[in-house]
């Protein structure tokens, strides 16, 4: 009986917790900048499907730090349109030989047990799945190859099954690995043949190249006298040229097509990095691991001095995809993965920042974890923006207005005291509806006896993201000015008007979005609008 009334109490306070103005925030990443994967295994084999997504769920509520949450809740993982991989891959059809499995693998499942839908693990402060054995083509185009598909992520409480968040991040797979797709070798028969006599080794079989050369990344030890995988073909590929180009090592990495490295670094206009910057040129790798750097478990690191410094420094002992920082955080749930860090050229890569805080780049606005803004500094020293006071011009008689920075008391007789009227919203459903209490983001009519100048004092809101329902809506503004051309649509396209403000006399249609101001706009469909 006590320990019925236990559970019972828990999830009593579990429901509790979730209806006293809380907020939830998903967040979610790829492991590594790309995944790469062979099409056909039916000669030889480097790599299998086998992709890994990580989440972390952020409880918010107000004058409370942020909190990451577990226990209580799941995160459920789908691809859409992308729903089966047998008949994109032969990998069903060889997997059980290449990997010596006990019986065949299920369809559509992969070496560990995870498909193409299902729910991530629950492992300490943090949700992932390992080996989803996702293709690079999508169900409606079995040719060409999408290598930046989104995986659609959902939290729910596992006591109702409510969805308290979702997020869509990328999830990047390639099949343009292999020594043939490259234009090196002829064929892959060529390059079993042109091996060693070595004996027992099988000649007319599927071949899984980390059996006999060591591989970290799949995690077997291979034959010593063989040598790892990684070192034998940078090693033995050393000659090509140019040694110092990008070109050279998307020979392998994944291919000419599918970018690998596509980040801020990779990007930048002035001192782009190239693979080689950090990794070294083909020679220089090899010659590291026979020096005794293990492929994989050893890499470049973002604080060594070269680079970020101690500033910005993985956990000692941990590489920059395995640590953690800010609150438990990983450092790839603010700044993306490895390859991938944020922002990138691909527009995929960068949804679920411009979805957060409204701008592509890593996670910075300290308003999508915090309920109140921090007063002391956050990772790397940031600190959030002092209040700053926002003065905003209102006419004689009604007036659009709306809150663009974070206050403590956000009533309306608190923030527009001279005011004669009430202050009123614009519902789609509803039409006009009286609030008392406003919120950043949307629009108001409020009236004023007298042409005035209202300031109000808070926290600036540089970014932020506003929902939009089809038809028009009446939306607000942040701290500072932002030009309409650059507000973000997501999806794109969805805007079907221009922006108007209301001047007193008449509707003005304008270019730019003023703090404290609200404007019309009408959209096609649903959506949100970052500013």
């Amino acid at each position: 009986m006590n320990s019925r009334f236990g559970v019972l109490l828990l999830l009593l306070v579990m429901l509790q917790q979730v209806s006293v103005s809380q907020e939830y925030v998903l967040v979610g990443w790829n492991d590594l900048g790309m995944h790469c994967s062979n099409k056909d295994f039916s000669k030889m084999a480097v790599l299998p499907p086998f992709n890994n997504i990580v989440a972390q769920l952020i409880r918010k509520s107000p004058n409370h730090l942020p909190q990451l949450v577990t226990a209580g809740f799941s995160v459920e993982y789908s691809i859409p349109g992308n729903t089966y991989s047998v008949g994109k891959t032969n990998f069903w059809t060889y997997a059980q030989q290449l990997f010596g499995l006990s019986q065949p693998l299920t369809p559509n499942i992969g070496l560990t047990g995870k498909g193409l839908t299902g729910n991530l693990d629950t492992i300490g402060n943090h949700f992932k799945a390992t080996g989803i054995p996702i293709t690079p083509f999508a169900d409606n185009d079995l040719v060409n190859e999408n290598p930046y598909q989104l995986i659609h992520l959902v939290a729910r409480l596992i006591a109702t099954g409510d969805t308290v968040a979702a997020t869509d991040v990328v999830i990047p797979v390639s099949n343009e690995v292999g020594c043939v797709q490259s234009g090196c070798h002829a064929s892959e028969t060529a390059i079993l043949s042109a091996h060693e006599s070595v004996p027992g080794f099988n000649r007319t079989q599927p071949i899984l190249c980390a059996t006999c050369h060591a591989s970290n990344a799949l995690g077997t030890t291979g034959d010593p006298e063989a040598q790892s995988f990684s070192y034998r073909i940078h090693s033995r590929h050393q000659f090509i040229t140019p040694t110092n180009s990008l070109s050279t090592c998307y020979k392998c990495h994944p291919g000419p097509n599918t970018r690998c490295l596509r980040d801020v670094m990779g990007t930048n206009t002035t001192n782009p990095l190239t693979c080689q910057n950090c990794h070294g040129t083909m020679a220089q790798v090899a010659s590291s691991i026979n020096s005794g750097r293990r492929p994989w478990l050893d890499e470049p690191r973002c604080g060594s001095t070269a680079c970020h410094g101690s500033g910005h420094a993985e956990e000692a002992g941990k590489l920059y995809r395995e640590s953690q920082g800010h609150g438990g955080l990983y450092c790839s749930a603010c700044h993306g993965s490895p390859h991938a860090i944020l922002p990138t050229i691909q527009s995929n890569d960068n949804l679920q920042s411009i979805r957060l805080q409204g701008v592509a780049g890593p996670l910075r606005d300290c308003n999508i974890c915090h309920s109140t803004p921090p007063t002391s500094p956050g990772p790397h020293g940031l600190t959030y923006l002092n209040t700053t006071t926002a003065n905003i011009q209102m006419s004689t008689d009604w007036n659009m207005v709306s809150v663009p920075v974070t206050v403590g008391d956000s009533r309306s007789t608190i923030l527009f005291p001279t005011a004669t009227s009430n202050a009123y919203t614009y519902v789609s459903a509803a039409g006009y509806v009286r609030k008392d209490t406003l919120l950043n983001r949307l629009g108001y009519w409020i009236k004023f006896p007298s042409a005035q100048t209202v300031s109000i004092t808070g926290f600036a809101r540089l970014h932020d993201t506003v929902d939009v329902v089809q038809g028009w809506n009446l939306v607000g503004s942040i701290s500072v000015p932002i030009q309409v051309a650059s507000i973000v649509q997501m999806p794109t396209g969805i805007v079907a008007s221009g922006y108007y403000a209301f001047s007193g006399s008449g509707y003005i249609q304008t270019n730019t979005i003023e703090p404290g101001k609200a404007y019309w706009v009408k959209v096609s469909t649903s959506g949100r609008l970052g500013f």
